[in-house]
């Protein structure tokens, strides 16, 4: 086993969620988690009777959750050819239209502090301090220092994972999660639409538009609408 890998595992495995966030993802919007992650210094190994905390604080930004299918993911830039290989091996298990849920994050570091107190202590006077601001979507997690991010992004999948049957089933009460005779999801048909509002109200560029219609081999249908919008602005 890659020795990086070992230590990604390890830092996994040592990744704690001390509070997680009262509330789940939220299906029909945007979620805004600010996270306290505290770990040990690095050097906390190598001097000894070492009673400091590192405290990183940041926000996790959960986009609405979208819709998506295989053959939508193999049109998406940014994957490995491996990855490419696994969204071909999907579309044959389970054919190009099987929808599922694609969740995107955006995280924003804030401060980073050493606090001359044990790890403990810090961590009940945050707990305090959370209580006292009555936030539902603030969490305390326990990582790796050298790794901070990946336990971030153990945090991430473990609130993905916890929050996917509520949000399954609240798209599917609204239909969203039907397929049409294109073999397009409802959802999808509804968030182009809205992406045709914003770009009208000069709220998203047209370029975004266009790369989201060929994601789905859309554009053709939409053509004549797309270049309306240019019309209108003349």
């Amino acid at each position: 086993m890659d020795i990086d890998d070992e230590r990604i595992r390890e830092a996994v495995k040592h990744t704690e969620i001390l509070r997680p966030p009262k509330q789940s993802l939220a299906t029909f919007g945007t979620t805004n988690i600010y996270y306290y992650l505290v770990t040990k210094p690095v050097y906390a190994e190598l001097v000894k009777n070492v009673t400091e905390t590192v405290v990183r604080e940041g926000r996790v930004i959960a986009e609405k959750p979208r819709i998506v299918t295989p053959y939508y993911l193999s049109r998406l830039e940014g994957f490995s050819s491996e990855a490419k290989r696994y969204f071909d091996m999907l579309t044959r298990t389970h054919g190009p239209n099987i929808p599922g849920l694609f969740y995107s994050y955006r995280n924003e570091p804030k401060e980073l502090t050493i606090v001359s107190e044990d790890l403990l202590s810090v961590v009940d006077k945050l707990n305090a301090e959370i209580d006292k601001r009555a936030d539902p979507l603030t969490s305390i997690i326990k990582g790796e220092d050298e790794l901070w991010d990946v336990s971030l992004m153990k945090f991430i999948y473990e609130m993905t994972r916890s929050s996917l049957r509520n949000n399954l089933l609240q798209m599917e009460a609204r239909g969203l999660l039907d397929i049409d005779a294109d073999g397009i999801p409802v959802d999808a048909r509804v968030r182009i639409d809205e992406f045709f509002r914003k770009v009208s109200k000069g709220e998203s560029e047209p370029r975004e538009l266009k790369e989201e219609l060929d994601r789905w081999g859309l554009f053709e249908e939409y053509e004549d609408r797309f270049f309306t919008i240019f019309k209108k602005g003349r």
